[in-house]
Formats: C-alpha cells, sequence, structure tokens
C-alpha cells in the first residue's frame, strides 16, 4: 500500500484513476482466496428466500365482459389448476395417489345472444357443456347493475331457471336457454344498465371446486329500451327463422325456395337465414335481390363451427332467431330450404292462420317427394324447369312416423326446437291436414346436378322398394312463381345455375 501511495503522488493525474481500480480489484482477488470453500449464493438460494416473504393467493371467479350483440363470442378465461403435486406414502404404508388437472375439456359457458322478454325478464341463448349438465347441477344467476347510481332501482339479483331445448342431442356442448325473471320491472327510467350472468359448475367436473364465472350478456344504454315493442302491433305476420346452412348448397334451388315462400307469405313476411358455411358467392347472388328489397336477413355464424354441438348447433341458432325477433312478429316458421309450405286452394295462409290464432303452436304435416324420378314427358328440357316442377312423384309408404314442422305464436314461447316446441303457454294442436302441409323434397338441396335420374310416364310405381304415386301439386303453380319472380327482381337470376 505504501509503495503504491508513493508511484501514484509521483505520476500524473491521468494514471491515478487506473492505478486505484487495479488496486481494488486486486484486494478483492486476495480477499475471496482467504473465505471458505463452502461458501456459495447460488439462484435456488434466491428463490428460497424470496418464498418465504412472499404467498399465493387462488380464485375459482373470473370476471368476464362479453358483448353478445354483435355476434361475437368471448369466452371466460380458465382458472389456473393447482400447482402440481406428488404421491405420498402414509405412516401406515399406504400410498396415496394424487391427480393433476391441465387445461380445460369444455367452456362453462358461450353466449350467442341475450334479449328481453319484457320489463323484468330476460333470455339468454348459448352452449354449456353437456357432461356438466348431464352430470351435475350447475345453476345461473342473474344480476341487473343501473348505469346511473341516482336510479330508483338497486343493483339486484335474482335466481334463474334452465331450458335445455335440444332433446339430449348435444355433443361436447348442449344448448342452455337461461331465463331471468326479476321481481320488478327494470331500468323503468331508460337510464340504462348491464346484466350480468353468473354461471356456476356446482361441483361439475371437479367436486373440489364450484367454479363460477362471472360476465355481461347485455348492455343497454340510456335510451335504448322501447317500452312500446313489448305491446304494439308487430312489424311483420310472418317470419321464418332457418337452421343453419352449410356445405355446398344449389344456388338455383335456394332462388326456387326463396321465390315460392316469398309469393306465398306475402308483403308482411320476413326471412332470416344463418350461413354456417353454405351461403357462398353463388348462393349469396340470389339472396341479394331480396336482401335489398327488404325481405332477407342474412346472419354470419360460421364462428360457431369452433363449438362442437349438434348439427351446426341448430338447436342455439332457432333459439337465438326465436328470442331476437320474439316480438317482431305474429306467427314464426321453422322448416327447411328443401322443404315447401302448402296452401290448398281457395285459402290464403292468413285465413289459415287466423282459424288457428287460439293456438300457441301448430304442426305441419309432411308429403315426402322423391329427389330422382321425373315424367319422361320433359325429357329434352327437363334441365329448364325448376325443381319442384320436375320432381313429381309422392312417397306414399304407409306405417311410417315422418317429421313435422311447426309455427308459433312467439310471444307465449320460452324455447324453441327443430320439429316442434316443449316450452310454451298455451295450445299446441297437429290436427291441420286440410288446411296447410308442406312438400319435403329431401336431399335436393345439396346437389349442385341434375335431379333428374329416372324419367317415367306411369301414374304408380315402387322404385327401391319405396311405393310413389304421381302428384303434380306444386308442379302447377310452377308458371305463377315464375311470373312472380319477375315481377318482384327482374331478370336477375334467369342464369343462376343448379
Amino acid at each position: 500500500m505504501f509503495v503504491s501511495c508513493v508511484v501514484m503522488n509521483s505520476c500524473a493525474a491521468e494514471l491515478k484513476l487506473l492505478l486505484t481500480a487495479l488496486l481494488v480489484i486486486c484486494s478483492i482477488a486476495t480477499l475471496f482466496q482467504i473465505l471458505p470453500s463452502r461458501f456459495t449464493i447460488s439462484a435456488s438460494d434466491l428463490r428460497f428466500c424470496i418464498s418465504k416473504i412472499t404467498t399465493t393467493t387462488t380464485t375459482t371467479t373470473t370476471t368476464t365482459s362479453i358483448a353478445p350483440l354483435n355476434n361475437t363470442t368471448v369466452m371466460p378465461p380458465i382458472p389456473s389448476p393447482p400447482s402440481t403435486q406428488k404421491d405420498k406414502v402414509a405412516d401406515n404404508g399406504v400410498i396415496k395417489r394424487v391427480f393433476n388437472p391441465y387445461g380445460s375439456a369444455a367452456y362453462n359457458f358461450i353466449t350467442m345472444g341475450a334479449y328481453r322478454g319484457g320489463l323484468n325478464t330476460f333470455a339468454i341463448i348459448g352452449l354449456a357443456s353437456k357432461p356438466l349438465h348431464l352430470y351435475s347441477k350447475p345453476t345461473y344467476q342473474c344480476e341487473w347493475v343501473p348505469e346511473s347510481s341516482s336510479a330508483s332501482n338497486s343493483t339486484f339479483s335474482t335466481v334463474s331457471y334452465k331450458i335445455l331445448p335440444d332433446w339430449g342431442y348435444g355433443r361436447v356442448y348442449t344448448v342452455v336457454v337461461v331465463n331471468c325473471t326479476f321481481s320488478e320491472p327494470v331500468n323503468v327510467e331508460n337510464s340504462g344498465g348491464k346484466l350480468f350472468l353468473e354461471a356456476s359448475t356446482s361441483g361439475g367436473g371437479d367436486k373440489k371446486f364450484n367454479i363460477t364465472d362471472r360476465f355481461e350478456v347485455l348492455n343497454e344504454s340510456p335510451g335504448d329500451l322501447n317500452m312500446t315493442l313489448y305491446s304494439s302491433k308487430p312489424k311483420y305476420d310472418y317470419l321464418y327463422c332457418g337452421s343453419s346452412l352449410y356445405g355446398g348448397l344449389s344456388p338455383q334451388r335456394v332462388r326456387e325456395w326463396l321465390a315460392y315462400h316469398v309469393r306465398l307469405f306475402g308483403q308482411r313476411s320476413h326471412f332470416v337465414i344463418h350461413d354456417a358455411g353454405g351461403v357462398h358467392e353463388e348462393v349469396l347472388e340470389v339472396l341479394k335481390p331480396w336482401m335489398e328489397l327488404g325481405y332477407v336477413t342474412l346472419q354470419d355464424i360460421k364462428d360457431q363451427e369452433r363449438f362442437d354441438g349438434y348439427y351446426h348447433n341448430q338447436f342455439m341458432v332457432v333459439n337465438d332467431c326465436l328470442h331476437r325477433y320474439k316480438f317482431m312478429t305474429k306467427w314464426m316458421f321453422f322448416f327447411d330450404v328443401d322443404e315447401y309450405i302448402y296452401v290448398p286452394p281457395k285459402n290464403t295462409i292468413k285465413s289459415v292462420l287466423d282459424s288457428l290464432s287460439d293456438h300457441t303452436q301448430f304442426t305441419i304435416e309432411q308429403m315426402p317427394m322423391s329427389s330422382k324420378l321425373c315424367l319422361s314427358a320433359d325429357y329434352g328440357r327437363y334441365y329448364r324447369k325448376w325443381g319442384f316442377e320436375k320432381l313429381v312423384y309422392r312417397d306414399v309408404k304407409k306405417g311410417i312416423r315422418r317429421d313435422r314442422k311447426y309455427a308459433i305464436q312467439p310471444r307465449n314461447v320460452f324455447a324453441s326446437g327443430v320439429h316442434m316446441s316443449q316450452n310454451f303457454v298455451g295450445k299446441t294442436t297437429h290436427r291441420t291436414e286440410g288446411k296447410i302441409k308442406y312438400f319435403h323434397y329431401h336431399g335436393t338441396i345439396a346437389q349442385r346436378r341434375e335431379p333428374c335420374r329416372n324419367l317415367l310416364n306411369v301414374t304408380e310405381i315402387k322404385f327401391e322398394n319405396t311405393p310413389y304415386v304421381l302428384e303434380t301439386t306444386m308442379r302447377d303453380l310452377a308458371w305463377s312463381v315464375k311470373k312472380f319472380e319477375l315481377k318482384m327482381i327482374g331478370p336477375k337470376l334467369q342464369n343462376t345455375r343448379q
């Protein structure tokens, strides 16, 4: 040290800083030489110290904001599983095995829409885990939170009841309609508010946890609530709620179906089409003229394919349509785009439905038609004819229970099905023979080729072990339907292909 000082005093100022640094480094190196070899500091020592002053907290409640009315679905976050555990040997020698869960097999709830059913009641439509509802008893609770703290009704909640309308057809997911009915009207001041749903697993899946997800399902801005909607005359007389459309649909068959039913139901009618992948560009061209006239609403629901439900989640789709348009129509129809509603001559759709006005629901008898048999008289020009014009043989096999389709007065219905509803107030009837029926051209909507495979010149035939008879009821209407289409939208669709 003495020598260093002497040297430093005799050196220039620029060298003093360098020599000081070297002195410090040498001193530290000398110090480490005399420390015990067992003295070390590792990363594990640091983690041990930190763990002593840190605690962890696990929660089983998640909060997610969901905006269901813009047709987008936001999934609630999944709670993190507990930390990994290991098997243990008890004092008595028994090996206690442990089970460590990872991930999630299905979401607790997936919303499609939430709608008012009146001043104090709401309906939430979505999907939930089918095993959860099959083997457990999940519960739901609704909470209304006013936008303004000065609103006369403060935050309050109600226990809700659920409806499972898909008759057990669900796959990974099943359809759930949650009804929330409060003891008093909400948002009567029209100052806005939010509806929250609390979905609890109630021990389903993992009985160690009762996980509750709380999320927003409906947001009413100030001034949004139209109270006259629930008591005024509906905008439409007839509204069609279509099931999910998917696959390579025939544009020509869709064209025929739409022109026929717009003519049948008239000016005060509307058609809601749900595209699950079937409305490709050529089908869209067929829909556009009727969309421009205000007869058709097209909804893109392809995102629902992420969730494995029955038949492209058609039960969820029709229930969303029911509650979305519940107060916009007097009658609501449920049938498919290869089925044609028919009313006998000297009757109209209005006269038939007026005669059934004291019923909430009625079902419609099926007339099954061949998708292959045509008349030999059409040879050489059958490609010019419309599908229901040339497919003229009806299946008359007896002893078969055939599907029926149906119509409802939606204000009295809580949930809908595909072939009928089981959740409504009022009467239903199946005795509609002679009043209304539907012709079913099964499979023709998904064929992009000419359906006529066999040309016949008989009134009766047994084909592929099924008896058929000549049926020209729909054929006789073809000319008037074509004329109606030309009057309504002009020749825009004249070159539509199969």
